[in-house]
């Protein structure tokens, strides 16, 4: 199907694009289509090439090993504390008065 090139560019899509067809009242819809080039990303489900995968696997190996021996950050020894920081922590915002602010 043509499209004149003033709608295409209207959407942001080229010459050659893909779009999904639907109809909505009564109206045919175009919404444009992305397409991934598969050939680039061996695991069709992966958005990162096998060197980026690398990388955050290792981070992420040695997040875990810090975790394991207690290397954290932070001033909360658990997520109760936290959550129970955080709860009184809304409960003081919501007490304290907003002033207005002078034009």
């Amino acid at each position: 199907m043509t499209l004149p090139s003033r709608l295409r560019s209207a959407i942001g899509i080229a010459d050659g694009d893909l779009v999904e067809a639907t109809v909505h009242r009564g109206k045919i819809v175009l919404t444009p289509k992305l397409l991934v080039d598969r050939s680039k990303f061996p695991n069709a489900d992966d958005e990162y090439t096998p060197a980026q995968r690398r990388v955050i696997d290792a981070r992420l190996d040695e997040s875990e090993e810090d975790l394991r021996r207690g290397r954290t950050a932070g001033p909360f020894n658990s997520a109760r504390e936290m959550i129970a920081h955080m709860k009184g922590e809304l409960k003081k915002r919501a007490t304290v008065k907003t002033r207005k602010r002078s034009r």
